[in-house]
């Protein structure tokens, strides 16, 4: 600062007097308890945070063609497995209709779908996400979004596009991991003794 402006400052604050220590504590004059506005974009970013944690976005996403065949499995899988869930082999034990439910509740339903089949042992499942053919702002959007969800699953092991007597392009087999119970049993099954 050049010497004016010192000289202007010194001016300016030559009848300030500083708070003392038990002043020095700024009460805030808003509302005390929160808006409807401030209640709804706190819950917005909660649910933001929530999403990137279980990797199952409600953004966009990849459309996925209603009539194409979709799979996916991780890394490790056997041929023979991944063939049987394709074939349609595995018994389905759940299943889950999605038709008529937004994004959002699609997302919530699937989550809650694949926790409820680990706590009842079920490793093989339906999930019927429908074809999508009128579905707004594009065609197949359930598809599209289960599609790009399931991979983010760390439960799911693969999942394939169902034969036609179990839904066809509009449904896929869903296969999951062993819950922590079954593999506790399958480790003393095969334990040497």
């Amino acid at each position: 600062m050049e010497r004016d402006d010192t000289d202007l400052f010194a001016q300016a604050m030559s009848d300030v007097v500083p708070l003392k220590s038990d002043d020095a504590r700024v009460q805030g004059s808003g509302p005390a308890n929160p808006t409807e506005a401030q209640l709804a974009r706190r819950a917005a970013a909660e649910a933001e945070v929530v999403n990137q944690k279980d990797g199952l976005t409600l953004e966009a996403v990849e459309p996925v063609d209603p009539d194409d065949i979709i799979g996916w499995t991780r890394g490790g899988m056997q041929h023979g497995v991944y063939k049987n869930l394709r074939l349609g082999k595995y018994s389905l034990d759940a299943r889950l209709d999605l038709h008529g439910h937004t994004v959002a509740e699609a997302r919530q339903a699937l989550l809650q779908f694949i926790r409820d089949c680990l706590e009842n042992d079920i490793r093989s499942a339906l999930v019927l996400h429908g074809k999508g053919l009128n579905s707004k702002p594009f065609r197949g959007v359930l598809k599209s979004y289960v599609a790009a969800w399931l991979p983010n699953c760390p439960e799911v092991l693969a999942y394939h596009s169902a034969l036609k007597q179990h839904g066809g392009t509009g449904a896929v087999y869903v296969l999951l991991r062993k819950s922590p119970r079954e593999k506790a049993e399958n480790r003393e099954r095969h334990q040497k003794r």
